[in-house]
């Protein structure tokens, strides 16, 4: 159950990032797979920035969005 979980977050987050960042989502596989990425760097973010969310679907799908966020800005200055 937990690794559906984790895909349909990655889905959900990447998706969001890609409309907040470009402006519309990356396709099903991409937007998975920059959630999944983005949940990792966004707990590292947090957790170096002192930020903590609460437990549950939001905390989570907060944390993997901006972590996806940071990635796309990331990308967006090496192109």
């Amino acid at each position: 159950m937990s690794f559906l979980y984790f895909i349909v977050l990655g889905a959900i987050a990447g998706w969001l990032a890609g409309k907040i960042m470009k402006g519309k989502g990356f396709g099903i596989v991409m937007n998975i797979i920059l959630g999944i990425i983005g949940a990792i760097v966004g707990g590292w973010l947090f957790d170096i920035l002192g930020i903590y969310t609460k437990a549950g679907l939001g905390g989570s799908l907060i944390t993997a969005t901006v972590g996806a966020i940071a990635i796309l800005g990331i990308s967006r200055i090496f192109k």
